[in-house]
């Protein structure tokens, strides 16, 4: 797997029981995961993200509605809408970041390879750029 923010598809168990979707760490989630937290309820005009990490990696899986994420490595910007529980985007360190245009039952759940740590976070989008050696 290549180190830069994507979507991956996760795989699909569709049976007359009900579906079924399947993750595995180190795996389709490329990386061990030490927390998840889980992003509800968040009004549509709002955005969140809006950062970037220096180590932490992260993979975002809306399990209900739908959002849209961009991720921005300093040299590509692309969006794309999470409205599928088994479609996942990856977004490895150095990634900015941002959510935005949830829907009124969109549930995210996020996996993050370390421990919160408020000295990881890249909160200023001119510091980032200047740390990924963008181009202005």
């Amino acid at each position: 797997m290549n180190n830069e923010f994507q979507l991956i598809e996760l795989p699909n168990v569709i049976d007359e029981r009900g579906n079924l979707t399947v993750g595995e760490f180190q795996r389709q989630i490329p990386f061990a995961v030490a927390r998840y937290f889980i992003v509800y309820q968040v009004p549509l005009v709002e955005r969140r993200g809006e950062h970037a990490h220096r180590e932490c990696h992260q993979f975002l899986v809306c399990v209900r509605g739908r959002i849209s994420v961009i991720g921005d490595d300093g040299q590509r910007q692309e969006e794309f809408v999470l409205d599928r529980p088994n479609v996942g985007f990856y977004m490895p360190p150095m990634t900015w970041g941002t959510q935005y245009k949830y829907s009124p039952d969109a549930v995210l759940l996020v996996f993050a390879s370390h421990y919160y740590d408020a000295n990881d976070y890249i909160r200023d989008y001119s510091e980032f750029l200047q740390l990924v050696g963008a181009k202005p």
